[in-house]
């Protein structure tokens, strides 16, 4: 939950954050938060405060106003305008996490993945996962490691499909390494729909409607965080935002296939997955993994991407193949999966970026912007469906 406040402005300290919860009473009215040992991951950034609170999983709906206690009682520290607190769990080996908590690792209890990039067989329970109100399709960016351009690659695919007369939001999903506020030159934090609200406005750049991380915290603040604080995170910046009427929300997922990625997978009703790679062989050994995520939780594989496929000589006027090329073709035709394109290494791009001018928006004519949105034109028919424009049906997951 976000609570705002407006007060005095002056750093808040840890050990006043600590002090604070010790009066809060522990789960059983047994102890307090502090002294039960209950509070970690606290993290401070100027005016704002997160921090994860361990409880039973069996337990985590019957102890929500538990978190909300918390909440106010950090909230009300002179220096305090945003208080974000999150019930993590400690789930025992054997044991099925409840509602709503971090699942298994992957390829736990799970049935044979289905071919790749096709949807598996419906699950079997009534049980399905709960969609964001005003959105309509939710695609995720991936990679399977950092460094490939992903981010990137989000940023202008959204802007891509917002070209294409989309009305297209962004979430920022690197808890860790958020970097969307830069690649959209955003500054500033998001504020509550009403007073008292525990619902954000997104802000925006360029038209597009964005969340992350890194407008919470300071651009130099790490997240030193575990897996459900991370995941508590998402949701909240997934489901307690105001995005408003969406075709589509780009999820800028994080690298790797760690517990957050599988996890947010697993909770979010995905119409489809476009996985990023560079064309050398680690790439796409990494690359492959994050394909297999997808599979394994029966989530549509839209497309790969190649970026960095060859840098053209601004002199020579000579192609060079620097991390080699085609490896993602390949992987893509390997695989019965589309190709979406190849995406060149490219000097302004890269400046572009860094500026806050992403160069789909900056420069409309340009050779990279045809690109993406071509790749933008290509995401949006996969995601539709047939040409009759049947809506596939966003997988549902189920995971006991």
């Amino acid at each position: 939950m976000w609570r705002v406040a407006f007060r005095d402005v002056h750093m808040v300290e840890k050990q006043q954050v600590m002090a604070a919860l010790s009066k809060v009473r522990g789960p059983d009215l047994d102890g307090d938060l502090v002294s039960l040992d209950l509070v970690s991951d606290v993290v401070i950034s100027g005016d704002n405060v997160m921090f994860a609170i361990t409880v039973d999983a069996a337990r985590a709906n019957e102890l929500e106003p538990l978190r909300q206690a918390a909440e106010q009682a950090v909230s009300k520290l002179d220096g305090v305008e945003k208080v974000m607190a999150a019930l993590t769990a400690e789930v025992k080996a054997g044991s099925r996490p409840a509602a709503g908590q971090t699942p298994p690792p992957a390829g736990a209890n799970m049935a044979p993945p289905p071919p790749m990039g096709q949807p598996g067989p419906k699950a079997q329970a009534a049980q399905t996962m709960a969609g964001v109100p005003g959105v309509k399709h939710i695609v995720a960016v991936a990679s399977g490691k950092g460094g490939v351009g992903k981010s990137t690659t989000s940023v202008n695919l959204a802007l891509g499909l917002q070209a294409n007369g989309l009305k297209v939001g962004i979430l920022d999903a690197d808890i860790y390494g958020p970097s969307v506020p830069r690649l959209l030159g955003i500054t500033g934090r998001p504020e509550p729909v009403s007073p008292g609200s525990r619902t954000l406005r997104p802000l925006e750049g360029f038209g597009l409607k964005a969340m992350s991380m890194g407008f919470l915290v300071e651009e130099d603040t790490p997240m030193i965080w575990r897996g459900p604080m991370v995941m508590s995170a998402l949701q909240q910046m997934l489901r307690e935002v105001a995005w408003g009427d969406l075709d589509v929300l780009i999820v800028d997922m994080p690298p790797g296939t760690g517990d957050a990625q599988l996890t947010l997978a697993q909770q979010t009703p995905l119409s489809g997955a476009v996985i990023v790679s560079t064309p050398q062989d680690l790439a796409l050994i990494d690359a492959r993994k994050g394909l297999n995520m997808f599979r394994k939780v029966n989530v549509p594989v839209l497309g790969i991407v190649e970026n960095m496929s060859y840098f053209m000589c601004t002199k020579c006027g000579e192609r060079h193949e620097i991390f080699g090329h085609g490896g993602a073709r390949d992987e893509a035709e390997k695989l019965g999966l589309p190709f979406l394109g190849e995406v060149p290494l490219d000097k302004d791009l890269r400046i572009r970026s860094d500026s806050g001018q992403p160069i789909v928006v900056s420069a409309p004519d340009s050779h990279h912007t045809g690109l993406y949105r071509a790749i933008a034109e290509t995401v949006w028919t996969s995601v539709l469906g047939d040409s009759a424009g049947q809506k596939r049906a966003a997988p549902r997951i189920i995971v006991e």
